[in-house]
């Protein structure tokens, strides 16, 4: 049965696949293999590799990025560097999967329920512009050091922007959707998932992505204040033995995994917000 639904249109899994894929890579690296962006970056990694090897700047304070290149070889061979970013990986996915599964409910209850609404978003508010690195201390002291204080640190950064950008985006819901949908008898369970959640979309993704970012940086902090693993830990390692090296290669494979991170949320956004393709 499956077959001859690939078959009436002209598709396999496979193909579907590929095609999904070769959307995915261009979405992501369209915008890195251009002259344009080459006529930036190809001299800018130019100056980095001449500028120490000249002595414009201490080469002790920026490593040449062929030194650069080579230490990740070598962390990757010889330091198990591999090990440091799953351990990361699976820190961060838990932190987020507990912001995603609380916030996204709690800021469409809030941006649909005006009675939720009036008690809760207050307490948010509060709490919000306390900085998340200022919870590091008393995170410690309540949840020790390990995985629970890793976990509830990278939560507590993705959070916030995650519930207050889904409830902006559903309490914004153009009135004229719902009374269209009220004159053919939707309830409000239907409002909620196909009207409300679909228009609060863009802003929700945004949250996600504002969420990964600060995230990533709680990750980081969250490292550093306990565990003898993950890019946090070889970061601070690394600032002990004043290896610039080693902390220039965190720094790139961070930026390279929050740089994926948002290019998946971009193509999801691409695939379901089609409304949005173009603007």
């Amino acid at each position: 049965m499956l077959n001859r639904h690939w078959k009436k249109y002209g598709a396999t899994p496979g193909m579907s696949g590929l095609r999904e894929l070769s959307f995915f890579l261009k979405t992501a690296f369209g915008g890195l293999v251009t002259i344009e962006f080459a006529s930036v970056l190809v001299p800018l990694l130019a100056l980095w590799e001449l500028a120490p090897r000249q002595g414009w700047v201490p080469d002790t304070l920026v490593p040449p990025l062929s030194r650069v290149a080579m230490t990740m070889w070598d962390m990757f061979v010889n330091h198990g560097l591999w090990g440091h970013i799953a351990i990361s990986l699976v820190r961060f996915a838990l932190g987020m999967f507990f912001a995603l599964f609380t916030a996204l409910p709690i800021g469409v209850l809030m941006g649909w329920n005006l009675f939720l609404r009036k008690h809760a978003l207050p307490l948010f508010q509060l709490l919000a512009p306390v900085p998340p690195p200022a919870w590091v201390p008393i995170t410690i002291i309540v949840l020790g050091v390990g995985l629970p204080m890793q976990t509830y640190l990278i939560f507590l950064g993705a959070f916030y922007p995650i519930l207050f950008n889904t409830y902006q985006g559903v309490k914004e819901t153009d009135p004229r959707y719902l009374a269209s949908a009220r004159v053919f008898g939707a309830s409000e369970w239907t409002l909620i998932r196909s009207v409300y959640i679909w228009h609060a979309l863009g802003p929700i993704i945004m949250g996600i992505k504002i969420g990964i970012a600060l995230g990533l940086v709680m990750l980081i902090i969250a490292e550093m204040h306990g565990g003898r693993s993950g890019l946090g830990y070889m970061l601070l390692e690394s600032k002990e033995f004043f290896q610039m090296d080693r902390m220039v290669v965190c720094m790139v494979i961070l930026g390279a995994i929050g740089w994926f991170l948002i290019e998946v949320m971009k193509y999801v956004e691409a695939k379901l917000a089609l409304w949005r393709v173009g603007r």
